[in-house]
């Protein structure tokens, strides 16, 4: 993935479409004049460029001085949102909203004042209906702003509605606050440490979430107070791996797009999440048919028009639907079939690499290299794996911990015994020092330690020993995130019996199946 540098004008200009770049160059002929040229020759020379070179740019564009760069970089900048401005967006509740808004401003400064409470009163009757409270306090103090001012007469009583409804908004929009920050800070925590890690975490988790959660949630009124609520019990249900409760709350969430579609393109990311939640939730559930059903409704909403126009929406969604079919493979011990996809995936990220944050980079990462390991292929799995550990990221610190602990066992399986002493310390010393160390990290480091010492016929009683140790931990909470992130258990029996992990897996899974 080539490492391009990020200069917001370069990012945007390559984020446009066909069209946009179309509109752009028609909007820069009607309002722009001669002395602008230039604005236009440095688009044009950004769009060629496949990474960004400034030296390289003006060097083929000697018109373009380097002394004139910095303006008009920004006045490109400036003129390319305007041009996205002008494009109408009938469907983007936003861009509507703000634009009567606009409009009631424009009459206001007329001195049309009646008209410009007719356009208040549609902006009003639009943002109640789609849940926009901050426009909807725009226009009550608008509205105020042109009564106290002016006698309109145009209702009586208008003071004390005004007020009034001053007063719910208010309280609704504290109300959206103080659960949009609870969910965030939950998700915050979730995205630097991972799960809990020991009770020390998971006290701290519950006490910030009661803390802070209403105490009355069934009184919750409105999507959004719903929405946060729902989101902040999935995030807080996840951490503590209680995915009974992670499921429950995901489904909830999806569910209340679904009693109210129009949502859905009001808060079309949102939406996204949603659904990927509710296929973790299956896929940690093992809920076969359900995850089936969730993979089925997300792809053909991949595959809608809405989210086929929007780059931010596809972009999205490709991430957490590339998931979850690497997640399917992960089910079906189809690990083999399941690298079918990674050539496609890494042309994605490619792809989209301007936009993609390190945090989704280095989960594709781990998993690729998961597929790589349950197909036997070790030699790539270390390569996916060195591509985690070499990344300077601050996010996650459960695949950073895991991806070396895999990175261990994939030495191993490759027989690099000279390494392994070293790679033992190594990742002894990071888990301790993330504080991540639980009993099967232990056991696990310490047979890998003890593995260099046997011969062949030595190994297995060892294997055995160590699985039987392992299956004792496998339903206790603290521990649970270990078999979250590795599938020890499989491996050791794959060791054991001499097959492929994924013929392990998948015997489960028609087992499984056929349980149901």
């Amino acid at each position: 993935m080539p490492n391009l540098q990020r200069d917001d004008l370069f990012q945007l200009v390559k984020s446009l479409g066909k069209g946009e770049k179309r509109n752009f160059k028609l909007y820069m002929q009607r309002n722009s004049a001669s002395a602008e040229l230039k604005v236009v020759q440095l688009f044009d020379a950004l769009d060629k460029m496949e990474e960004y070179d400034e030296v390289s740019m003006l060097k083929k564009n000697k018109a373009i001085a380097k002394s004139q760069l910095s303006n008009l970089k920004a006045s490109l900048y400036r003129h390319i949102l305007t041009s996205l401005r002008l494009i109408k967006d009938a469907e983007n509740i936003d861009m509507q909203l703000h634009e009567m808004l606009d409009h009631a401003r424009i009459l206001y400064n007329k001195g049309l004042y009646l008209q410009s409470l007719h356009v208040l009163d549609r902006l009003k009757s639009t943002a109640r209906e789609y849940y926009q409270f901050t426009y909807l306090e725009q226009a009550i103090f608008f509205e105020k702003k042109i009564e106290a001012m002016y006698i309109t007469r145009s209702m009586d009583m208008r003071a004390d509605l005004l007020a009034d409804e001053s007063d719910m908004v208010q309280q609704r929009l504290q109300s959206v606050n103080r659960l949009s920050n609870l969910s965030l800070q939950l998700y915050s925590w979730y995205i630097k440490h991972g799960h809990a890690r020991n009770k020390s975490d998971q006290e701290a988790v519950m006490y910030y979430f009661k803390s802070h959660a209403p105490a009355e949630p069934e009184s919750l009124q409105g999507f959004y107070e719903k929405l946060y609520y729902y989101q902040s019990q999935s995030w807080l249900s996840f951490i503590l791996q209680d995915y009974l409760k992670y499921y429950k709350y995901s489904q909830r969430w999806v569910d209340l797009y679904h009693a109210e579609p129009a949502m859905i393109k009001v808060e079309t990311i949102q939406y996204i999440k949603g659904m990927h939640n509710l296929l973790s939730a299956h896929y940690d559930l093992k809920n076969v048919d359900r995850f089936y059903q969730a993979v089925e409704q997300f792809q053909q909403f991949y595959n809608s028009d809405w989210v086929q126009s929007n780059e931010n929406y596809k972009i999205q969604s490709f991430v957490y639907l590339y998931i979850s079919r690497i997640h399917r493979h992960y089910l079906e011990g189809t690990f083999t079939e399941g690298l079918e996809v990674v050539p496609e995936i890494m042309l994605q990220l490619d792809e989209y690499s301007l936009y993609i944050d390190r945090h989704r980079i280095l989960v594709f990462y781990y998993k690729i290299a998961c597929l790589y390991f349950g197909s036997g292929r070790y030699d790539e799995t270390v390569d996916y794996l060195n591509k985690i550990i070499h990344l300077k990221v601050d996010l996650r610190i459960d695949p950073q911990c895991y991806a070396r602990l895999l990175h261990l066992i994939a030495h191993f399986e490759l027989g690099n015994h000279e390494l392994l002493p070293y790679l033992i310390k190594s990742v002894y010393r990071f888990m301790a020092k993330m504080d991540n160390l639980s009993h099967v990290e232990e056991a696990m480091l310490k047979f890998l330690r003890e593995s260099m010492q046997l011969n062949v016929a030595q190994i297995k009683p060892k294997l055995s020993k160590l699985l039987g140790q392992l299956k004792r931990y496998e339903n206790r909470a603290s521990e649970a995130r270990a078999f979250a992130y590795l599938d020890v258990v499989s491996w050791l029996e794959s060791k054991i019996e001499g097959v492929p992990v994924e013929t392990v897996i998948r015997r489960k899974f028609i087992e499984l199946s056929a349980e149901k």
